[in-house]
């Protein structure tokens, strides 16, 4: 969540950064005054308590009379707390849940707008062109018996796929690489469960704007992740971490599991956008005011990966109202698909400041220039490494050859253990 002490001192900058991401700033009125009826119920609680704890000292040394009213005030004023402390905890959950559906306050560099108004910060290589009539990514995977989205359909429905022979090769080849990359960058491997209690999807701020692309667990109180940053943030919640130890860097490998609610028409051919794939996802935390440059770091850690894949992209500022909840400005590099005649997102990056961690209860306890110590909120980043499918639509479409095969980028053919993948049956 957003830092109280920002709603209360400069509410106009909440509203700003609402009509940013192009939303209503009722929510802060609606804020505002559930922290005024918190405090209102605060001091009415503390009031009644203090009486009841006064008349409790006069009560052993009253006689008679002045002891009975004693007693039956006491009483009374008994039952005054209770109630003031029911409306007190009222007031703080609904205080509470205000602040929790104020998204993050975007940056300043981030544009304002829609999905369309992103700004193109740079473009990296130069788009593929062929003297032949090029195949999409469906049609190549069918060849080289790679992708059977048919019998995907069959067993599991629409949006989901098999991976078969060099298919299946490629994705490990692919998790390899991005795993031999994150070593290089000093990130530590992890393995994170797809299934998450409602803390961690909350905390993430996926039960907010996101919550619609869910999978619930029916009978459960459990939901599937549809990144590994939901099970990542929630992993030191509760927590005070070493401030002396941060950043911590971790590269995370899951499954991910999503609805697409919304994407009715969109993408429907091929494995573009589908129910479920595979991902390694970096996850960081550190200092909110190393956070920027962190960012950056993570931005150029992914632009590394595509250009060990060979690929062309740009990369974007995603505009206000396209971030997620948590984040606080967010990059994506999305790859040149020939067939399609546009970029497509590959990888993003997200800053998400000290969102979650106030969220899920993380910080950071710091040593201060006297010597002391001090808690201090925290900051998480998140960065896509390599989401499989997708890279593997770019990859495919983007190195085939005339006769249906596919030259394998250099830094996958140790991993693949050929240079070409070769067709299996005709175009």
């Amino acid at each position: 969540m957003i830092d109280p002490r920002i709603l209360r001192e400069d509410p106009d900058r909440v509203r700003a950064a609402q009509a940013k991401r192009g939303l209503s700033d009722d929510v802060v009125d609606r804020a505002l005054a559930a922290d005024t009826a918190r405090r209102e119920a605060i001091t009415t609680f503390e009031s009644r308590r203090g009486e009841q704890k006064r008349l409790g000292k006069l009560i052993p040394q009253a006689q008679g009379e002045e002891k009975t009213a004693l007693l039956t005030r006491t009483k009374a004023l008994a039952a005054q707390v209770k109630e003031a402390e029911a409306a007190q905890a009222v007031a703080e959950e609904e205080w509470r849940q205000s602040l929790l559906s104020i998204p993050n306050l975007a940056a300043d560099e981030v544009p304002a707008g829609g999905e369309d108004d992103f700004v193109v910060l740079e473009t990296v290589g130069t788009p593929a062109t062929f003297d032949f009539e090029p195949r999409d990514h469906v049609e190549l995977g069918r060849m080289l018996g790679a992708i059977d989205l048919e019998r995907g359909a069959k067993v599991s429905g629409s949006r989901f796929y098999f991976l078969t022979g060099v298919g299946a090769e490629l994705e490990f080849a692919l998790i390899n690489l991005a795993n031999e990359t994150a070593r290089e960058f000093g990130f530590t491997q992890v393995i994170a469960p797809s299934m998450v209690k409602p803390r961690a999807m909350d905390g993430t701020g996926f039960l907010g704007q996101a919550a619609d692309d869910v999978y619930r667990i029916e009978g459960q109180d459990m939901y599937l992740v549809g990144t590994s940053e939901v099970p990542m943030a929630a992993y030191h919640s509760d927590e005070i971490l070493d401030g002396s130890s941060l950043p911590l860097r971790y590269a995370a490998f899951s499954p991910c599991f999503r609805k697409e609610a919304g994407s009715h028409g969109k993408d429907t051919k091929g494995i573009i956008r589908v129910h479920w794939f595979d991902k390694v996802e970096m996850f960081v935390y550190t200092t909110v005011e190393d956070s920027y440059a962190e960012h950056q770091r993570l931005l150029s850690i992914e632009k590394a990966f595509l250009d060990k894949l060979e690929l062309a992209y740009q990369v974007i500022d995603t505009a206000a109202g396209d971030l997620g909840l948590s984040a606080q400005r967010k990059f994506d590099c999305e790859a040149w698909i020939p067939t399609q005649g546009k970029y497509r997102e590959l990888t993003s990056t997200s800053n998400c400041t000290e969102f979650q961690t106030r969220r899920l209860d993380t910080r950071g306890r710091f040593t201060t220039a006297d010597g002391g110590t001090e808690l201090k909120a925290i900051a998480t980043l998140n960065g896509t490494l390599c989401a499989v499918p997708r890279a593997i639509v770019a990859i495919l479409e983007t190195h085939q050859q005339a006769d249906g095969s596919v030259k394998v980028p250099q830094a996958l053919q140790k991993w693949l253990g050929r240079e070409v993948l070769e067709p299996v049956t005709g175009g």
